[in-house]
């Protein structure tokens, strides 16, 4: 398949993500089920250009004064891909699977499409209803944040120190030319293959024996910043899949016990798999049981509880550029709920001295800041600890300059750290 071929798969996959109001990954896959003569390579090529348009959506539709997916995939082949228009016209003038011949307006767009003007929302590439909470969390910077969200996210993983030192891993990666992440001591940074998609990583050698496992860098730091201690009690009362779970098993290098627990069984699934790979051997899954309490008996026990809570997920849509055009305000309010939720059931597992690590990847203060003052007006027992001391007690003290505006957290984005964002927040039992 040529280029302007691709453009024309991506038209018709953007067209039945907005009329269908269906997630990307659906899309693709129904588009190669009914085009079984795409080979691999032009798949990844059609959803890389996909997955462009849904990141720059509001820019591009400016720029083009047009927001079909025909407009949109158009501005992505110039505003994002490089191409002039007479590229363009030239690539579908010779094809014929190409889209239609670029028309007067089309052409226009393409020579003075600009942003001058233009309001923070589109700049950054949000929707226009988050504008009002991305001015709250970022003021006059939030069109940069935003940008920033709208870029290609790298291919991060962990070493898994159970099983290997970072310069072990290294040479075992070396191959795909594997360089060290800026901020995370264990953390390895693969670039990504020219169409925008990282290395089939998971069929590597290092990968199948748990030598590394797939973590944006900024949930590495997460995980670090919760400092789980050898031979403490340790619960990640929202572990899902267990990413978070392993990298704290790993700090706490086998010793001491972690409880890893999830409202749904199914989430849990992947970490038993995972967990035997990574060689850890202090992990219990405690697996909801209807209406028993499976944690009732480590009621004031816990050293550590780490609340990695649901959120919206704003601070990946590096990764998953249709959640953000997916999002509504009812979406925030529930997940708001689930939070207060998640912090309140998890505050009497902590023992009078120990840790709750409160963890998002939102960047909403309706999701953070608030969620914490809320918690602390219900739980005055627990005391919220600077997020530069909870960076120097990590032993990661050059964090601290990423704090939030009133120093009680860390806020890592894209733009201030080069990772996926996330707020971190630390409070301690009185």
């Amino acid at each position: 398949m040529k280029h302007a071929a691709h453009a024309a798969a991506a038209i018709e996959i953007l067209t039945d993500i907005e009329g269908r109001k269906r997630p990307i990954s659906d899309a693709l896959k129904d588009w190669g089920l009914a085009h079984r003569f795409a080979g691999s390579k032009d798949r990844a090529q059609i959803a890389s250009l996909v997955y462009d348009v849904l990141r720059s959506r509001a820019s591009l539709a400016w720029r083009m004064s047009a927001e079909t997916p025909r407009a949109l995939v158009i501005g992505a082949l110039a505003f994002v891909r490089g191409m002039s228009a007479q590229e363009i016209a030239a690539s579908f003038a010779d094809s014929p699977h190409a889209p239609a011949v670029l028309n007067d307006a089309e052409q226009t767009a393409l020579t003075a499409g600009k942003l001058d003007g233009a309001p923070d929302w589109v700049r950054g590439d949000y929707p226009e209803w988050l504008d009002a909470h991305f001015a709250r969390a970022f003021g006059d910077a939030r069109a940069n944040e935003g940008a920033a969200l709208a870029q290609r996210a790298p291919l991060d993983m962990r070493v898994n120190t159970l099983k290997a030192s970072r310069d072990e891993a290294l040479k075992e990666l070396s191959h795909l030319s594997a360089t060290a992440t800026p901020l995370s001591p264990y953390g390895i940074r693969i670039p990504l293959l020219p169409d925008g998609r990282g290395p089939p990583v998971q069929s590597e050698p290092a990968f199948i024996k748990g030598l590394v496992e797939v973590q944006d860098e900024g949930s590495q730091l997460a995980a670090l910043i919760a400092h789980a201690a050898p031979g403490g009690q340790t619960i990640d009362f929202c572990a899902g899949a267990g990413g978070k779970t392993l990298a704290l098993a790993a700090s706490m290098e086998n010793k001491g016990q972690i409880f890893a627990h999830d409202s749904d069984i199914r989430r849990l699934k992947p970490l038993h798999e995972r967990a035997e790979r990574a060689g850890v051997r202090n992990l219990q899954i405690r697996s909801p049981r209807g209406k028993e309490y499976v944690l009732a008996d480590l009621a004031g026990r816990a050293d550590l509880v780490v609340v990695d809570a649901p959120c919206t997920g704003t601070g990946t849509w590096r990764r998953n550029p249709d959640a953000k055009w997916r999002m509504r305000p009812g979406a925030l309010e529930v997940r708001q709920k689930e939070q207060d939720e998640a912090l309140n059931g998890a505050a009497p597992l902590v023992k009078p001295g120990g840790r709750l690590v409160y963890i998002t990847c939102s960047l909403l203060p309706e999701e953070n800041e608030d969620r914490l003052a809320a918690f602390g007006a219900k739980h005055p027992d627990f005391k919220p600890v600077a997020a530069r001391d909870a960076a120097t007690a990590a032993g990661l003290g050059a964090l601290g300059e990423y704090a939030n505006a009133d120093g009680s957290a860390l806020l890592l984005t894209p733009r201030r750290t080069g990772t996926d964002g996330f707020f971190v927040a630390v409070m301690r039992r009185e």
